[in-house]
């Protein structure tokens, strides 16, 4: 594990692992290096390229100076991708990817973008963020009650079953999701302006020049599918495909093949 300093200060904490042109991989919500599915991928992805895997503030070996805004994220991204030493080629996955997404609008030095089912809402498939979601989940975290606030972000946000929310406590990893529950709110900033039902404005990322892959899995939900091709539509260049037999849980085994090839 190393560090690199972020604009305001923050540590960063990063793994690098093989040899080739720098990848940075992006975490969506509740993940971080110690509970990510990016781990395998990273690792599928070594032999290729030298692939930088790293906490997002708040999360794991990585600090939190207040007050969080979204710049401040995009300033660690901004720091890792520097410490890499050129352009990189990214990914993010999930809210990952909409940070991946405004990284790349902001000026970070991206050679490559590749983005998998950032959890936009942009049509009717499913019900979008109520008024109010962002203020809920605030004043949840801000109260100290961690399980509420991944419930609430899970059954409200994510748009999972009742019933399916209802059992997560006896997962496993329930204790790590609450452990980073306070994040929450950092990854909703980046797609609550995008969850409203609603066709993205054509401004969305003017900045956005660089090729760009939008995926999305074959057996994932029909809004967050819709979602990504509208993307690709929307950004100038982007192609899109679709990972046969995948989830939201996109499995490295599925998802390697397709970036080492891109990232070439």
């Amino acid at each position: 594990m190393s560090t690199v300093r972020s604009a305001d200060g923050t540590p960063i904490a990063y793994t690098r692992a093989g040899q080739g042109p720098a990848v940075i991989l992006v975490d969506g919500a509740l993940s971080f290096r110690a509970q990510s599915i990016n781990t395998g991928l990273a690792t599928a992805l070594a032999g290729d390229f030298t692939v930088y895997t790293y906490d997002r503030r708040g999360r794991g070996e990585s600090g939190d100076t207040p007050p969080y805004t979204t710049e401040r994220e995009i300033e660690d991204l901004a720091a890792l991708a520097a410490e890499t030493g050129g352009p990189v080629r990214l990914y993010g996955t999930s809210s990952g990817a909409a940070l991946a997404l405004a990284a790349t609008d902001a000026g970070v030095p991206v050679e490559k973008l590749a983005l998998y089912e950032p959890p936009f809402i942009v049509d009717d498939t499913r019900p979008a963020i109520p008024a109010g979601y962002e203020r809920t989940l605030d004043e949840l975290v801000a109260a100290d009650r961690r399980a509420d606030a991944v419930r609430y972000f899970m059954r409200v946000g994510v748009g999972l079953p009742g019933m399916a929310v209802a059992m997560m406590r006896f997962m496993p990893a329930w204790s790590t999701l609450k452990s980073v529950a306070h994040t929450l709110p950092y990854d909703v900033a980046f797609v609550a302006p995008y969850e409203k039902g609603e066709p993205y404005p054509e401004s969305s990322w003017p900045g956005v020049k660089t090729p760009t892959l939008v995926m999305d899995g074959a057996k994932s939900r029909p809004w967050i599918r819709n979602a990504a091709r509208s993307l690709a539509d929307l950004l100038p260049g982007a192609e899109h495909r679709t990972l046969d037999g995948q989830t939201h849980i996109v499995k490295p085994a599925a998802l390697a093949p397709v970036l080492t090839e891109f990232f070439h």
